[in-house]
């Protein structure tokens, strides 16, 4: 059975995630600072809360968490912890009530951080920047029930070689609280599929597959094949990215995302899995294009 999960924000349906930016804090005394960033907390809590009952009430089985569902919480000057916070603990309460109702019905979370965490620069700075966000992603995952926290390998640095053996070496010092949740996934630019699978099979870290990305990237592996190495790289039900076109597979950008999924696009390779998969809707019409395409799968039989 295939999973369709809904990324982070909605379309048409009024719930929204609140954001706030470093520059509007620095502004702020520091207690009316403190009341701002936990005002949005526990409002995104409640987001959050909300968005999983829409799920659960429309047939979506996963949904991905932004990753600055508490905005700015690891700036080198504004970042701050939890229990800063005026009711830090109803704030952590009403996340966890976030990950009992996610279990309750079988509604899968996760997190996908933004394109700054790298892994695998030779920037030492850049490295512990990026595993402080990791680790704080980590800590909501655990009060919520997320069990994937998804990366890409980072910039080749013209040296792909040397980069994946950076890569290697920041993974394998990571805590069990990232490690046992951390996932890689193949991207448009630099690493592909026949790149970053001998590393999660070595290392036991579950693939991404991200299928939009490896048509934009081809590296001779086909489809079917990573679909079976990926599955094998997974000690739980895989996760694997979905997406279209905006201007089709001939258009000047075709890495670009639609703001709904061509049928034709989803791999047959997944249909005639006989074990349940994830699949994360990558589309700009977020829960309107996963009702499409659900429509289209349930008519297909």
């Amino acid at each position: 059975m295939i999973r369709l999960g809904l990324c982070c924000i909605f379309n048409e349906e009024p719930i929204r995630f609140r954001r706030t930016t470093a520059a509007y804090l620095k502004r702020q005394a520091p207690a009316a600072r403190l009341d701002r960033l936990a005002e949005i907390a526990a409002a995104n809590a409640a987001a959050l809360k909300a968005s999983l009952v829409y799920c659960r009430d429309n047939g979506i089985g996963a949904f991905r968490i932004n990753s600055q569902i508490l905005p700015v919480k690891t700036h080198p000057e504004v970042g701050y912890s939890l229990s800063d916070l005026p009711g830090s603990a109803r704030i952590i309460d009403a996340f966890k009530s976030c990950g009992r109702f996610g279990r309750r019905h079988d509604i899968r979370t996760s997190f996908h951080p933004d394109q700054f965490i790298v892994l695998s620069s030779p920037q030492k700075d850049l490295v512990d920047r990026s595993t402080a966000d990791l680790a704080y992603q980590a800590e909501v995952a655990e009060w919520v029930n997320a069990d994937v926290i998804n990366i890409h390998a980072g910039g080749a640095y013209g040296d792909k070689t040397g980069a994946l053996i950076r890569l290697e070496a920041v993974i394998e010092t990571l805590p069990a609280s990232i490690r046992t949740r951390l996932t890689l996934e193949n991207d448009d630019r630099s690493y592909t599929p026949r790149d970053l699978l001998p590393l999660c099979e070595r290392m036991g870290i579950p693939f991404v597959y991200d299928v939009h990305h490896h048509r934009c990237l081809p590296d001779g592996l086909t489809e079917s094949a990573v679909t079976r190495r990926a599955m094998g790289t997974w000690n739980r039900e895989p996760l694997f990215h979905l997406s279209s076109p905006a201007e089709g597979w001939a258009g000047p950008k075709p890495n670009r995302h639609h703001d709904f999924i061509d049928p034709a696009d989803l791999p047959a390779a997944w249909l005639d899995l006989d074990l349940d998969l994830t699949v994360d809707v990558e589309a700009k019409a977020k829960e309107t294009a996963i009702a499409r395409l659900r429509q289209h799968l349930r008519a297909q039989g």
